[in-house]
């Protein structure tokens, strides 16, 4: 069986913590910036966990992480 190639967009979004957590960065944080609240952008700065329902999907996609 060849090795599983990661993949490099999937690597560049999630980020996997030591306990083997799935963190993710929320979307739309850049689109029509200027009219949010100072206070929702911040929401933006912070990860967030993936859904129970696409870890599965996502270990997939990044086998040796």
């Amino acid at each position: 069986m060849p090795k599983l190639k990661t993949h490099k967009g999937a690597k560049s979004r999630f980020h996997v913590t030591g306990t083997g957590k799935i963190l993710r960065m929320k979307g739309h944080a850049s689109h029509l910036r200027r009219k949010k609240p100072a206070r929702v952008l911040r929401l933006y700065h912070r990860k967030l966990a993936v859904s129970p329902s696409d870890v599965a999907r996502i270990k997939r996609l990044m086998p040796y992480i």
